[in-house]
């Protein structure tokens, strides 16, 4: 089994569980960092926050198809995230978030494999650090 079969099969199986991740997967980042959701304050009908997991799901996908486009739609989100404040360690706790809230949902279903795959995917995106010119 390639290594990104694992994680396309626990996000598919957490789309079924879940319509809409997003309040729980916030929830939970908001948790770790009570800081981020004051930086929500105007997004009073979600859409920041639906475009944004949209981004980190396309993320997700691309690096499981070896896509190189996710290495660039992270580096710009590490810049631009700059501004609001938010380190890079930080901005990777948001995949974290979205592993962990599928890991929850999931349970039992949750396989060695998914465990083994997700954490090899966070340190790859770890590793895709911005460097400045």
């Amino acid at each position: 089994m390639a290594v990104s079969e694992p994680i396309m099969l626990s996000l598919e199986r957490f789309g079924e569980i879940c319509a809409d991740p997003a309040p729980l997967i916030y929830r939970r980042l908001f948790a770790q960092h009570p800081e981020f959701e004051d930086l929500f304050a105007m997004d009073t009908d979600g859409g920041v926050r639906g475009s944004m997991l949209t981004t980190c799901f396309d993320c997700i996908i691309g690096l499981t198809e070896g896509s190189r486009l996710p290495r660039f739609e992270l580096q710009s989100a590490r810049l631009s995230h700059q501004g609001y404040g938010v380190p890079e360690s930080q901005l990777d706790d948001m995949f974290t978030a979205i592993r962990d809230t599928c890991r929850e949902a999931l349970t039992g279903e949750w396989t060695p494999a998914m465990e083994t795959a997700w954490a090899e995917m966070l340190a790859e995106i770890a590793r895709m650090g911005f460097t400045p010119a």
